[in-house]
């Protein structure tokens, strides 16, 4: 699949000008997390529509890496968009959140991680588990926990936004929303969505034709639901196999049936139908059956 970055830079760009002009809104609000997507976004807003109509948010909490927030401080300064850190901690505390799991203020990072991906290891595929919602209490808990986090950074975005009449801006790919890497009524609850439409390889790309820092583009992308997993452990594959096989499925669906016994086709087939599913399951409201 040809791609060009150049004209898909300049096709999205017109894209978010034309949006905006067309609905009134009068700039945009981003929420930074240091990853590559929002690294991305942040530039195609910058050259859409400049950085002074642009309103980039950084919203740590209580178990936030430092590093994280330093990448999402270089991503805003390499652009010259001014930022603002906010902290939803009290906002997660004040609903309970917290008491799900302990703090572990004095215990090093590294032990967290170690701690946490110990935990995800327990169970066989976790995160097939995850957009099933199932598992045992200690899994479901966590599913509650790391969702949250989401959806009151949304909520977040969204009081700033509409306080101005911004756009409140989305940064999920192509990739994540066919196997369901985002989280409902959280990260994809935005009023439009520059680059829903590119795989993760092709924002690759575009971070690097938009002189995105070569520390956010090495970065392993992580999904945010342990700490220390990456989104590559998640899917039990690299990026480039996913959007491979993906990108041929786009082509050619009926490969899928063709390679059913390649372990690669099957674990993607799998993702797709349970990130399927979940949409499904959040969005169906079946009518009472007329039981006369």
């Amino acid at each position: 699949m040809s791609f060009s970055a150049e004209r898909e830079s300049k096709r999205i760009e017109s894209f978010i000008k034309e949006f905006i002009k067309k609905y009134g809104y009068k700039g945009a609000v981003i929420g930074i997390s240091g990853g590559i997507d929002s690294a991305v976004v942040l530039a195609l807003l910058v050259n859409a529509i400049g950085k002074d109509k642009i309103k980039a948010f950084i919203l740590p909490e209580r178990d936030s890496s430092k590093r994280s927030i330093e990448d999402a401080r270089l991503v805003c300064q390499h652009f010259g968009v001014e930022y603002k850190i906010k902290s939803i901690t009290k906002s997660l505390s004040g609903l309970g959140i917290y008491k799900l799991f302990p703090p572990a203020f004095f215990i090093p990072e590294k032990f967290k991680i170690m701690y946490a991906k110990n935990r995800w290891n327990r169970y066989d595929d976790p995160y097939a588990m995850d957009l099933q919602n199932s598992g045992d209490e200690l899994f479901l808990k966590g599913i509650a926990y790391y969702r949250s986090k989401h959806r009151i950074r949304m909520c977040k975005l969204y009081f700033e936004a509409e306080k101005l009449n911004y756009c409140v801006v989305g940064t999920t790919n192509k990739t994540e929303l066919k196997l369901g890497l985002y989280v409902k009524w959280g990260d994809d609850s935005v009023d439009i969505e520059p680059i829903k439409h590119l795989y993760k390889t092709q924002v690759f790309e575009l971070a690097r034709y938009l002189n995105v820092p070569e520390k956010i583009i090495k970065k392993p992308p992580t999904p945010d639901l342990v700490p220390g997993l990456t989104d590559e452990e998640a899917f039990g594959m690299k990026y480039q196999e996913v959007d491979n096989i993906l990108m041929e499925l786009e082509r050619n669906p009926e490969l899928l049936e063709e390679n059913i016994d390649n372990e690669k086709y099957k674990r993607i087939k799998k993702l797709i139908e349970l990130a399927k599913y979940r949409e499904i399951r959040s969005l169906g409201i079946e009518d009472i059956k007329d039981a006369r």
